[in-house]
């Protein structure tokens, strides 16, 4: 029996930072850093940071559901985000940074949905999760040097991730 694989589309800030997260995880395939939302086909890193693209910075994964479920991914999502900040996340600001959870499909909006009401509902954070769930755009692979970055350039991935304030962030809000 051949296995089905979904997708999943998530924007938390600078896609370098979104990979290793899930790209380690047992059922996940794989793991692409892209561009998604926008209104060019095929943009560039440099187009989508003029801001006038509409795209988001975004990870498209390919998972196993019957290893790691769609609702499972989202959980992971939330800790890697600081989901009261709409305009973009951490040192990164700007539309092509915001968070958002793009949906493939009405059971992926439903769990989008649920998971974002708990996480309102949990009281974790004073202030509004704004974190927007959206349908899901065409998805445009990023650059090669942009993919699985945090293995290709270890160390200034890691500088990057401290010095944005994320590490501390996730650190401070979800351990």
């Amino acid at each position: 029996m051949e296995e089905k694989y979904e997708k999943a589309i998530f924007a938390g800030g600078c896609f370098w930072c979104m990979v290793h997260p899930f790209d380690e995880q047992p059922g996940v395939i794989s793991v692409i850093s892209g561009y998604t939302g926008g209104n060019v086909e095929n943009p560039t890193y440099s187009q989508v940071t003029t801001g006038t693209t509409g795209h988001t910075e975004a990870v498209e994964i390919t998972f196993n559901p019957s290893i790691l479920s769609y609702k499972e991914l989202v959980e992971i999502y939330w800790k890697q985000t600081d989901p009261t900040d709409a305009l973009g996340q951490f040192a990164d600001r700007g539309d092509s940074y915001r968070p958002v959870i793009f949906y493939m499909d009405d059971t992926q909006k439903e769990i989008a949905e649920a998971s974002r009401a708990a996480l309102q509902a949990s009281g974790r954070f004073s202030k509004p999760i704004v974190t927007e769930i959206e349908p899901a755009q065409p998805f445009y692979p990023a650059e090669d040097y942009h993919q699985d970055y945090y293995r290709k350039n270890r160390m200034h991935y890691n500088l990057y991730r401290r010095g944005s304030g994320r590490s501390k962030f996730i650190a401070d809000n979800w351990k």
